[in-house]
C-alpha cells in the first residue's frame, strides 16, 4: 500500500470519527446552532472526500472520474458555509447586505469551478486537465483564505483563543491546496509528491479541529466585521486577483511569444510585482480603498471607537505645546485620509493667529486677527468650512469674511475651528485627500467632536506652561521679599550706628566697631546680590557649627545696642548646619523677642542638650501672641504682629530649621510673653552614630 492510500485512509478514518463525535456532542439537537451544524457537515464532507480519494486510488474504474472532484468541491462549499456562519452582519456599523455579499461571492466561486469541471470532464488533479480547470480550482483555497483572514482579524482579543485552532487548521489545508494548484498553474503539471500526500496533510488538521470542537462556541455570536478587517480582506482579495491576472497574461505571452516568450514572461512578472509593491505602499491607493469600503460596505463611514481611541492616544503623549500642535494636525488629518495640514494659534497679547505647526503643508507667514470677522464667524457658528464649497457657493459663507490668502493656498481644503468653552484658541487647515471625499454631516460631526478634544488638550498645555511661568515669578518674588527683609535689617543696623556716630566719633573702639559693621554689611549685600543673580540662597558646605560663640556674639551685640540678653549655656554643643545662616536664624528670634518686650523687658536665651538634639530657648515677657495666630498664621510669609514687619524672617527661619531636620515649638500668651524652643540635630551625635554603625564588635 503506497503513501496516497495510507494518507487517504488515515484522513477518512479520523474525519469520520470526528464527525461521529460532533454528532454525539449534540450538533443537531434543538435549539439548533447553525455554526455547530455547519461544523459537523463540513467534517463529514471532508471524511466523504477522503473516502472517495481512497476508493478511487484503490479501485480506479469502480467510480466515475468526477467522483473525487465532486466531493472535493462539496467539502469546500461546506467549509465556506461554516466560515460564513461565523461572520454575522447584524452588528452596529455593518451594512445589512454584507453577509449576503459574501454568500454570493462564495456561491459564484463554487459555481464557476463546478461549471469548469462539467465542461472539461477532467478532474483538476489529472495531468491532462486544462489550465483553465486548474485555475478555477485555485480560486477555492484562495477564497477560503480570505474568509479565514477576515474571521481572525475580526475576533476580539478576549475571544481569539476560541477561534485560533479552527483558523490554523483550515488555513494550513487551504495553504497546501494553494501551493498545489499554483505550482500546476506556473509549471504546467502537478507535483506528484504533493498530490500523493494531500489527504495525509489534511489529516494533520484533525487534532486542531477536535480542539476547536471542544471549546465553547458562544463566542461566535459576538463577532462583527470591522473596517480594518474588511480593508485587509479587500486588499488581499484584490492582490490575489491581480496576481492571477498577471499569471494568465504571463502564460499567454510565453505560449505565443516564440523565442522571446520566456524572457518576456519573466520581465512581465517582475514589473508586475514592483508595481504591486508600489501600490501597497502608496498612501493615495490606501486612501481610495478605505473611502470605497466606507461608502459601499458600511452604513457609517467611520469606526468611531477606533478613531477616538487612536486620536486620544496620539494626544495623550508627553509633549510640549509646539509638539502637541503637530500631533493635533496629524490626528485630524488621519481621520479623513488627508495628507497634511497646519495649525494657527495665538500667543497671549499678540491679537493675531499665526501658523504654529504644520505637517506636509506649506509654511506661511499669513496671519488672522483675533478680532476679525473670520474669527468671530468660527467662534459663533463653530462650522467646519469647506473651501471647495466656498469657491462654488460663496453665498453660503456670506458672513464668514474668509481671508483672501486662505483660498489661494493650493493644499487648503477644510478649516476646523478649535474652541474651548466660549473662546477660539485657533484653527486647523487640512489638505485635500487623494481620494474624493464628500464633506457630509458625518465628517463635520466627527471633526467638531475631535477638534473640541484637541482644543482642550492645547488649552490645558498652555495653562500648564502659564502656571509654571507664574510659579517662577512667584519664586522670584518670594526670594525678593527675603532680600528686602535682609536689607531692612542691614539698614536698621547702619541707622543705629549713624545715630551714635556723632556722639562717639572720637572713640577708637567705636570707630573700629563701625568699620567692622560696615564690612559685614557690605559682605551681606554681596551675598544678597549673588542670591538674586543665581536664583537661590548660597549654601556653602554644611558642617558642624559651635553654638556657644554664636550665643555669646548675640549677647555682646545686644549689649552694644543698650539691651540686656540673659544667657545660660548648660552644654557646649555643635549642631549640623551653616554658621552664617544659623547665626541669622537665632539672631532673628532674639531680635523679635526684644521687639516684643520694649524698654526694660526681660529677654533670655539658654543652650542645652536634650537627647541627640541641641535645644535653644529664646523667651521674653512681652506682648505675646494669640493661640489662633500661632496655630494658623505664624511662620507664614507676610503674616506678623509687628506694625512695620513683613513676616519673612520668621518664615525663612522656620524653613531652614526644618531643612536641617529640626523643630520649633512655640508657647505664647497675650501680655505674658513668648517662649521659642528650637531643636537642632547635633553634628557630633550624628558622627558617633555612623561610627557605631560601621565599627566591628
Amino acid at each position: 500500500m503506497d503513501v496516497t492510500a495510507v494518507g487517504a485512509g488515515v484522513a477518512a478514518a479520523l474525519y469520520a470519527l470526528l464527525t461521529l463525535y460532533s454528532i454525539g456532542s449534540g450538533a443537531f439537537l434543538r435549539p439548533l446552532s447553525w455554526a455547530r451544524v455547519a461544523f459537523a457537515c463540513a467534517i463529514g464532507g471532508t471524511a466523504l472526500w477522503a473516502g472517495a480519494e481512497l476508493w478511487t486510488h484503490l479501485y480506479p474504474r469502480s467510480l466515475p472520474p468526477m467522483a473525487s472532484a465532486s466531493t472535493d468541491l462539496l467539502r469546500y462549499g461546506l467549509w465556506f458555509w461554516l466560515l460564513l456562519q461565523l461572520i454575522p452582519s447584524s452588528k452596529v456599523g455593518v451594512a445589512p447586505g454584507q453577509r449576503s455579499g459574501l454568500r454570493t461571492a462564495a456561491i459564484a466561486v463554487l459555481a464557476f469551478d463546478g461549471a469548469l469541471l462539467l465542461m472539461s470532464g477532467y478532474p483538476p488533479l489529472r495531468d491532462n486537465a486544462s489550465r483553465l480547470v486548474v485555475f478555477g480550482s485555485l480560486a477555492l483555497p484562495v477564497f477560503g483564505l480570505l474568509l479565514i483572514e477576515q474571521l481572525f482579524r475580526n475576533v476580539p482579543e478576549d475571544f481569539r483563543w476560541h477561534a485560533k485552532p479552527l483558523c490554523i487548521a483550515l488555513g494550513s489545508c487551504f495553504l497546501f491546496d494553494v501551493y498545489l494548484y499554483s505550482h500546476a498553474v506556473l509549471i504546467g503539471r502537478f507535483d506528484p509528491t504533493a498530490v500523493a500526500i494531500r489527504t495525509g496533510v489534511h489529516a494533520i488538521a484533525v487534532p486542531l479541529l477536535y480542539l476547536a470542537s471542544r471549546r465553547r462556541s458562544e463566542w461566535v455570536a459576538r463577532l462583527q466585521v470591522s473596517r480594518t478587517a474588511v480593508f485587509h480582506t479587500a486588499t488581499l482579495f484584490l492582490t490575489g486577483i491581480y496576481l492571477l491576472f498577471i499569471s494568465a497574461i504571463g502564460y499567454y505571452v510565453r505560449d505565443f511569444g516564440g523565442d522571446w516568450g520566456t524572457a518576456l514572461q519573466s520581465g512581465l512578472v517582475f514589473f508586475a510585482l514592483v508595481f504591486l509593491a508600489a501600490l501597497l505602499f502608496s498612501g493615495a491607493a490606501r486612501s481610495r480603498v478605505r473611502v470605497f469600503i466606507g461608502k459601499h460596505f458600511f452604513s457609517y463611514r467611520y469606526d468611531y471607537r477606533a478613531e477616538w481611541l487612536r486620536f486620544t492616544a496620539m494626544l495623550s503623549g508627553n509633549s510640549s505645546p509646539r509638539e502637541m500642535g503637530g500631533l493635533v494636525v496629524r490626528g485630524l488629518a488621519n481621520m479623513l485620509q488627508s495628507p497634511g495640514g497646519a495649525l494657527w494659534t495665538s500667543s497671549p497679547g499678540s491679537g493675531e493667529f499665526v501658523q504654529a505647526a504644520y505637517w506636509n503643508f506649506p509654511s506661511t507667514s499669513d496671519k488672522v486677527q483675533v478680532a476679525s470677522g473670520f474669527s468671530s464667524f468660527l467662534l459663533r457658528k463653530a462650522w467646519v468650512i469647506d473651501l471647495r464649497e466656498y469657491a462654488e457657493h460663496p453665498e453660503r459663507y456670506a458672513t464668514a469674511d474668509i481671508p483672501d490668502w486662505l483660498p489661494r493656498v493650493p493644499a487648503a481644503w477644510l478649516v476646523v475651528p478649535l474652541i474651548v468653552l466660549d473662546e477660539l484658541i485657533g484653527f486647523v487647515v487640512l489638505s485635500a485627500p487623494h481620494a474624493s471625499t464628500e464633506v457630509n454631516w458625518e465628517v463635520r460631526d466627527l471633526l467638531k467632536t475631535a477638534s473640541r478634544q484637541a482644543a482642550t488638550f492645547l488649552a490645558q498645555l498652555n495653562a500648564t506652561e502659564a502656571l509654571l511661568e507664574a510659579r517662577k515669578f512667584d519664586a522670584f518674588n518670594r526670594m525678593s521679599a527675603f532680600v528686602v527683609h535682609d536689607l531692612k535689617n542691614i539698614v536698621t543696623q547702619l541707622s543705629l550706628m549713624m545715630q551714635n556716630a556723632r556722639r562717639l566719633q572720637d572713640n577708637p573702639e567705636f570707630r573700629q566697631d563701625m568699620l567692622t559693621t560696615v564690612e559685614n554689611s557690605l559682605e551681606k549685600m554681596r551675598q544678597l546680590i549673588l542670591q538674586l543673580r543665581e536664583g537661590e540662597t548660597p549654601m556653602g558646605v554644611q558642617c558642624g557649627v559651635d553654638l556657644t560663640p554664636i550665643v555669646q556674639r548675640l549677647q555682646a551685640m545686644s549689649a552694644a545696642r543698650g539691651r540686656s540678653l540673659e544667657v545660660k549655656i548648660v552644654d557646649a554643643l555643635t549642631a549640623s548646619g551653616h554658621e552664617e545662616r544659623l547665626a541669622r536664624v537665632l539672631g532673628h528670634f532674639v531680635q523679635n523677642a526684644f521687639d516684643a518686650a520694649p524698654g526694660h523687658g526681660h529677654v533670655w536665651m539658654s543652650l542645652q542638650r536634650v537627647g541627640s538634639m541641641a535645644k535653644i530657648v529664646v523667651g521674653d515677657n512681652g506682648h505675646g501672641m494669640t493661640q489662633e495666630f500661632v496655630r494658623t498664621r505664624l511662620f507664614r510669609p507676610f503674616h506678623t504682629t509687628k506694625p512695620n514687619g513683613m513676616g519673612i524672617g520668621a518664615y525663612e527661619s522656620f524653613q531652614y530649621v526644618r531643612e536641617l531636620g529640626g523643630t520649633i515649638d512655640v508657647q505664647s500668651e497675650i501680655e505674658r510673653g513668648t517662649v521659642m524652643s528650637i531643636s537642632l540635630p547635633l553634628f557630633a551625635a550624628r558622627q558617633s552614630s555612623d561610627t557605631v554603625a560601621v565599627s566591628p564588635k
